[in-house]
């Protein structure tokens, strides 16, 4: 990524902030340019209504971030939301288990969105996931500033990292004490996608809503 991209992104963040941006974002993949708009229809997401608490213990919950397939359509290195789901999910049925999809509007924090998803699991156990693509493994009974296992760096997570996180996810449930999913760490990370993510998160926190309640979610993907 170039120095004229860097700027340019850091502007558009600048001005977002101090206009009070509150359009629907774009989705923007890791050279920080529009994505294209093909890959969006392969995931449909319809909402159903205030979710409930669920009962199943072999259910695992997904909650999804604000900006998650509504305005951005891909991860921050352009992975699209829909293959992020079908790993994911590919994970969870490998290990037997059930999943179920909500949206959560009050907050952009992924640590807290994957606590209200581990908060409506049968099993108690559920995963949230920003648009980006930062992921948090979360379980009902404990403090939302803690977490199973925490994926905070959202350019190093892949599909084979996605498809790992819901079997760990899926064990969890299942009351096993699965080995962490490995961790990359890459210290030029930061300084390479910091803008992008400023950028993202921007975009995300202009779409959350703190009086809605968490929405069931209908979710296809092609």
């Amino acid at each position: 990524m170039d120095q004229a991209t860097l700027k340019s992104l850091v502007e558009q963040v600048i001005r977002e902030v101090v206009g009070g941006t509150a359009s629907a974002p774009n989705p923007v993949t890791a050279a920080g340019t529009a994505a294209p708009a093909a890959n969006v229809g392969e995931l449909r997401i319809v909402e159903a209504g205030d979710a409930q608490r669920g009962t199943d213990p072999k259910e695992v919950v997904i909650a999804l971030s604000p900006a998650f397939s509504t305005g951005i359509h891909r991860t921050i290195i352009g992975i699209p939301h829909a293959t992020a789901l079908k790993e994911l999910c590919a994970g969870l049925e490998e290990e037997g288990m059930r999943y179920r999809f909500v949206r959560i509007y009050k907050t952009a924090d992924v640590g807290f969105v994957a606590h209200e998803a581990a908060k409506l699991s049968g099993s108690g156990i559920g995963v949230g996931i920003q648009s980006r693509g930062t992921t948090v493994i979360h379980q009902k009974d404990l403090p939302p500033l803690s977490n199973v296992e925490l994926f905070s760096q959202s350019p190093l997570i892949d599909e084979a990292t996605f498809r790992a996180i819901g079997k760990n996810a899926a064990r969890y449930a299942k009351g096993e004490n699965p080995e962490p999913v490995p961790v990359r760490n890459d210290p030029s990370t930061r300084p390479k996608y910091q803008a992008i993510a400023a950028l993202l998160h921007n975009k995300e926190t202009t779409l959350c809503d703190p009086s809605k309640k968490p929405q069931a979610l209908q979710v296809t993907i092609g």
